[in-house]
């Protein structure tokens, strides 16, 4: 089942529960970027459509499989500016993915610092796509990837950044927060080209932001572009940020995340 069908499914109803799809495996769980986004579709569909999502924060709590899952939400505070809401996705009475999310509606201020992080992604015919491998989990073959910053998973090169270019394989809709958050996800996790062999690695948590809505006027055939620094490494956590812009270099979203690697 395509990413966006199952977010279509999901209603008001502060519980709900869905059917996670095959075909989208994480090593032996269910990709975590489909998980978050399920969880931000969950949350946003109980708040003002006239606040957008700021920031969301999700805990990767335990793994979550193919199949049924129970998603709830919980109103922490609605403000008439800004609205907080609490997620959580469970599975067989355990909690699998716990999510914090923060929605804001515009307003005028006195502080305006617009300068953002320019792209220095080169172009995509520098780039090469993930390998056809066993190594590449289930899930990235729903994805066209385009690697020119830094080198492969698995390389042995100790380098700290790492992205290039992404965008669905076969999805074509807009693209939407949920499809745009399983869109950044999809990224192997950045100390993966430290290593020479494969080890099990995976986020911990995961902390986006958006400095504006979304554009509407974007589609999951469009190709946007990702860069992953390395903050430190060390006792079998890693701790990195990324930034995302559109195609014409623009900013989108800003990502951190803290990865536990085994390895």
């Amino acid at each position: 089942m395509q990413f966006s069908k199952t977010l279509q499914q999901l209603t008001a109803d502060p519980e709900q529960t869905i059917t996670l799809p095959e075909g989208w495996a994480q090593g032996r769980a269910f990709f975590g970027g489909f998980s978050a986004a399920i969880a931000y579709q969950h949350g946003v569909n109980g708040v003002n459509p006239e606040q957008a999502i700021r920031a969301m924060t999700v805990s990767f709590v335990g793994p979550i499989a193919p199949g049924e899952v129970t998603v709830q939400r919980r109103i922490l505070r609605e403000g008439k500016n800004v609205t907080q809401v609490s997620v959580e996705i469970v599975q067989q009475g355990e909690v699998g993915l716990s999510a914090l999310l923060t929605f804001g509606q515009s307003r005028s201020s006195v502080v305006n610092v617009t300068d953002t992080p320019t792209s220095t992604v080169p172009s995509r015919d520098t780039g090469t796509p993930m390998p056809e491998s066993d190594l590449v989990p289930q899930f990235a073959r729903n994805y066209e990837y385009c690697l020119n910053v830094g080198a492969m998973p698995f390389a042995g090169q100790p380098e700290r950044e790492f992205g290039g270019w992404m965008r669905y394989a076969e999805e074509d809709t807009p693209i939407t927060v949920g499809l745009f958050l399983g869109l950044v996800d999809a990224w192997p996790p950045a100390v993966l080209p430290h290593l020479k062999r494969p080890v099990p690695a995976s986020s911990l948590t995961w902390t986006i932001e958006f400095p504006e809505p979304l554009a509407a006027d974007k589609t999951t055939r469009n190709w946007w572009q990702y860069v992953a620094y390395i903050d430190y490494a060390a006792d079998g956590y890693g701790h990195t940020h990324a930034h995302i812009w559109d195609e014409q270099g623009k900013l989108v979203a800003i990502s951190r995340q803290t990865i536990t690697v085994f390895g």
